[in-house]
């Protein structure tokens, strides 16, 4: 597996990204669900990750949208034939090294509870969970989850 930092403004990556859609579909109300739309995505204030399995293809996709020293991880993605492996892990530290050079201190997400080995990985990798932030509304079917990460060394 190969994770590099690409548009997703490409007809793979966007398939990708419906076969996120469709996934989320079968678990939440569409008033439930947070997504960012392809505009948003290519925007400079946005780091787009893909995964891409040996022979090329795209298996995964995040994004961490960055603000004022904070960031939010969206639309990460594993295709079903390439969970268990890491993929996801290795694609968020990714991600979360990216922010870290670009100056974010603090990483916030949302996700939703019908998604336990999401919420298993943000656990794994540091992330507790907390209270609404920005213009999410009270949701029963939001979790908020939060990191700190680490300064960038002085050089």
């Amino acid at each position: 597996m190969h994770i590099a930092f690409e548009s997703p403004d490409q007809p793979e990556v966007i398939a990708l990204i419906a076969q996120l859609d469709a996934y989320q579909d079968t678990l939440y109300p569409p008033e439930s669900r947070h997504s960012l739309d392809l505009r948003t995505l290519v925007q400079p204030h946005v780091i787009f990750a893909v995964v891409r399995s040996a022979d090329g293809r795209a298996v995964g996709c995040g994004a961490v949208v960055l603000g004022d020293g904070d960031g939010e991880l969206k639309r990460m993605y594993v295709t079903p034939e390439c969970r268990g492996m890491g993929v996801a892990r290795r694609l968020l530290e990714r991600l979360e090294s990216a922010a870290i050079a670009r100056g974010c201190r603090h990483l916030r997400l949302e996700t939703g509870p019908y998604q336990p080995e999401a919420l298993g990985l943000y656990a794994r990798c540091g992330y507790a969970r907390c209270g609404r932030f920005g213009t999410y509304a009270d949701d029963p079917l939001s979790v908020f989850m939060h990191k700190a990460l680490p300064a960038v060394p002085a050089a």
